[in-house]
C-alpha cells in the first residue's frame, strides 16, 4: 500500500512538473472557431468604422441604410494577397459591381485610418471602393469573423470574407473557410452573387 500512494505521489509530483514546463504557453481558445459568421437574413451590427482619419467616423447602421452595398473583408492593409489580389479586383471590378445596383463598395480591414487610406490611395480606390479602418475590431467581432493572427500580424484580424447587404440585412456572405485563402470572397466570383 505504501508504494502504490508514494508512485502516486511521484506521479502526481510528474504531472506538476510537466504543467510548469508549459506555463509559457497560452491558453487555447476554441470558442472562436465554433462561431459562424453573421448569417443571411441578419442585420448588420450597428458598429462604427473610420475613414480617413480618426475624426472620419462611419456608422454602419448610416452606411447601409436604404442601399445595396458590397462589404468584403481582408486581414491586413499592405499584406502580399491582399494588396496585389483582393483589393485590386473590387476596384478593376467597380463599375461592373455598380452596375448590378450596388451603392458602395466597402474594403474593411482592422488597421488604422491613416493606413487605410494610404493603402486606398496608393491602389487608386478612389471614387471606386471606400476604405473603412476597424480600429478595434468591433465590426470584426461582432459579425464573428476575428482570428488571431497576434504571431504574423500582431494581434486580432478579419478573415478574407465578401458579403452583399440591402438596407442593413446581408442578403449574401462569403467567408474563406481557411480564412485568408483568395476564392469564394474574390471581386470577380463575389460578383455572381450579385
Amino acid at each position: 500500500m505504501q508504494c502504490a500512494t508514494r508512485r502516486g505521489f511521484f506521479n502526481l509530483l510528474s504531472f506538476r512538473q510537466s504543467l510548469n514546463t508549459l506555463s509559457h504557453l497560452r491558453p487555447i481558445s476554441f470558442s472562436s472557431d465554433l462561431k459562424m459568421a453573421i448569417k443571411v437574413g441578419e442585420t448588420l451590427p450597428n458598429v462604427d468604422l473610420f475613414e480617413g482619419n480618426p475624426g472620419g467616423k462611419v456608422n454602419t447602421s448610416d452606411l447601409v441604410k436604404g442601399k445595396r452595398i458590397v462589404i468584403f473583408g481582408v486581414p491586413g492593409a499592405f499584406t502580399p494577397s491582399c494588396h496585389k489580389t483582393h483589393l485590386p479586383g473590387y476596384i478593376e471590378q467597380a463599375q461592373e459591381i455598380r452596375g448590378k445596383g450596388i451603392a458602395d463598395i466597402i474594403c474593411v480591414s482592422v488597421n488604422d485610418p491613416f493606413v487605410m487610406a494610404a493603402w486606398g490611395e496608393q491602389q487608386g480606390a478612389t471614387g471606386k471602393v471606400r476604405m473603412l479602418a476597424d480600429t478595434t475590431a468591433e465590426f470584426t467581432k461582432a459579425i464573428d469573423v476575428a482570428m488571431d493572427l497576434t504571431g504574423p500580424l500582431g494581434g486580432i484580424r478579419a478573415k478574407r470574407f465578401a458579403m452583399l447587404v440591402d438596407n442593413g440585412v446581408v442578403k449574401a456572405i462569403d467567408v474563406e473557410p481557411d480564412g485568408t485563402g483568395l476564392s469564394c470572397s474574390l471581386s470577380n466570383n463575389f460578383l455572381k452573387k450579385l
